[in-house]
């Protein structure tokens, strides 16, 4: 076992050639193995076996690095979004017990003010000229002379993601690219190394470095194979991108897709995107003619996956699988298996709807970090968990989605839940009651819009906009707002999200897709 996977044995064979680009340049196999020896070196010097490091979602070459070296020295790390507030942060850090951060331009003065509230020493700043008071450079940082052991007992520790609450409080889980069964550090870098699950060449990353689809660039760069990391989405800058380095694979979600299919035919048509052999799309569902439109642009190259970050991927279909089945996310991937319960927990035959399950063979367990109750809410049986979506499994075994019962709203293929605005919202003094649903938007699939009950005169939606702004990430916020009389709730004082999206949407289905 090399000490750096896949990385070590490309900058023995290629040292020269390129390993990672970025919106700043381009680092060779060289460069890149000797950062992330010597990033694993100093993540080991100042964290314990029970202690992470944060990693700011910022596309940039150094954020993969972290992690990457995170990895290899059994260091946990954590993807925070560089959206985040300061205070939404420094939860996060006493959540997952953070103890360093890593962190570039856009999340540098949130990272700063976070780890200052939660007594953060070590704060290391990456491609910025502006370095404040107490941060280290990444340059400095790895030039101090540290590097990874030969060998290392340290256990293995996969990174972490954090996602919206039902509560009101987001939650980490460990990322699923290996079983929990996996024990050693070595193991688990073995075995990311050997398991890209992308074909050989350049991988493009276009999403946020802080979730689960976009960060298993990772993986690819663990196996020894080149990634180009784009910053802020451009749909023309990604086919440049992938004309420029012969790009192979990606990963997208269908607002990528929409975006993209809105370029000028003529710019379209200027740039060569042959050389792509697999694009990952996952997030939330594609609305079928903007799939049939990359088909026939792309090629059938497009391979949808279902799942999420708290138990991987569970159902995937190819694009050939999806010409014959369209709406369909696939068929069940092993060790899954799929089944739909109705609401006593009693198993339906195929075409029948319900809610549907997966059985979790050991090592795949659902598992939320410090949080029990939130491990529990994801089963509906011992050994049955679920991502909260409502469908029916045909004879032949594919499996369609209709509906969701889980209060979440999909935006930009984000995983968003109505609770953390809503929570906010309840603290407006002109706030009596609130309901957070998501209705169409043409770009994103859905998009969060708030129904606000006001306590004496109305606020104004404005005020209601900034107030949400100033305590959340902005992706979290209600785009819109509306003043209404009252909120329908049962005996119980359940509000009926369903019944409240159903004007917003047309025919049963409310939810994009």
């Amino acid at each position: 076992m090399q000490r750096l996977a896949g990385i070590e044995v490309r900058a023995g064979d290629d040292p020269q050639g390129l390993a990672l680009a970025d919106d700043t340049g381009e680092l060779t196999w060289a460069q890149v193995a000797a950062q992330v020896d010597a990033a694993g070196g100093e993540l080991l010097a100042v964290a314990g076996p029970d202690d992470r490091v944060a990693v700011i979602g910022e596309n940039l070459a150094p954020t993969l690095m972290a992690h990457a070296a995170g990895i290899l020295a059994g260091v946990g790390t954590v993807a925070v979004s560089r959206q985040l507030t300061a205070a939404e942060m420094a939860d996060q850090f006493r959540d997952a017990g953070v103890v360093a951060v890593m962190t570039g331009p856009a999340g540098l003065a949130a990272a700063v003010a976070a780890a200052n509230e939660t007594g953060i020493a070590v704060v290391v700043v990456h491609s910025t000229d502006q370095l404040p008071e107490g941060t280290t450079s990444w340059a400095a940082w790895t030039s101090g002379g540290r590097s990874l052991p030969e060998s290392s007992d340290r256990p293995a520790r996969p990174p972490l993601v954090y996602t919206s609450g039902t509560t009101g409080k987001a939650r980490g889980t460990p990322v699923r690219w290996a079983p929990s069964t996996v024990t050693s550090a070595a193991e688990y870098a073995s075995i990311l190394a050997g398991r890209s699950g992308f074909p050989a060449g350049p991988h493009l990353v276009v999403g946020p470095l802080q979730h689960n689809g976009p960060l298993t660039s990772v993986r690819h760069l663990l196996s020894g194979q080149p990634v180009v990391v784009l910053g802020k989405f451009d749909a023309e800058r990604v086919l440049q991108l992938v004309e420029r380095y012969g790009v192979t694979s990606s990963v997208m979600v269908p607002t990528h897709f929409s975006r993209l299919l809105a370029l000028p035919p003529e710019v379209r048509d200027r740039y060569d995107v042959s050389s792509l052999r697999n694009v990952a799309h996952t997030g939330s569902a594609c609305p079928g003619d903007v799939k049939r439109a990359m088909i026939d642009w792309f090629g059938p190259v497009l391979v949808e996956s279902y799942g999420g970050s708290e138990i991987g991927t569970v159902c995937r279909i190819t694009s050939e699988e999806w010409l014959t089945h369209p709406g369909s996310v696939g068929r069940v991937v092993e060790p899954f298996e799929v089944v739909v319960l109705d609401e006593s927990g009693t198993e339906l035959a195929p075409g029948e709807v319900g809610v549907l399950g997966f059985r979790t063979p050991p090592g795949r367990e659902v598992s939320y970090h410090a949080d029990e109750e939130k491990t529990r809410s994801a089963y509906l049986a011992p050994g049955v968990a679920t991502l909260g979506d409502v469908g029916y499994v045909t004879d032949d075994g594919f499996v369609f989605i209709t509906d969701r019962v889980a209060d979440m709203v999909v935006s930009g293929g984000v995983n968003l839940y109505p609770a953390e605005s809503e929570k906010v919202l309840l603290q407006h003094p002109q706030v009596s009651d609130v309901a957070v649903i998501g209705v169409p938007d043409g770009d994103l699939g859905e998009a969060l819009k708030a129904l606000v009950v006001p306590a004496g005169t109305a606020p104004d939606p404005a005020e209601l906009a900034t107030w949400c702004r100033e305590r959340l990430a902005s992706y979290k916020c209600p785009k819109s707002y509306e003043i209404v009389e009252a909120l329908p709730r049962n005996v119980m004082g359940k509000l009926d999200k369903r019944a409240l999206r159903r004007p917003y949407w047309e025919g049963d289905r409310t939810i994009a897709g």
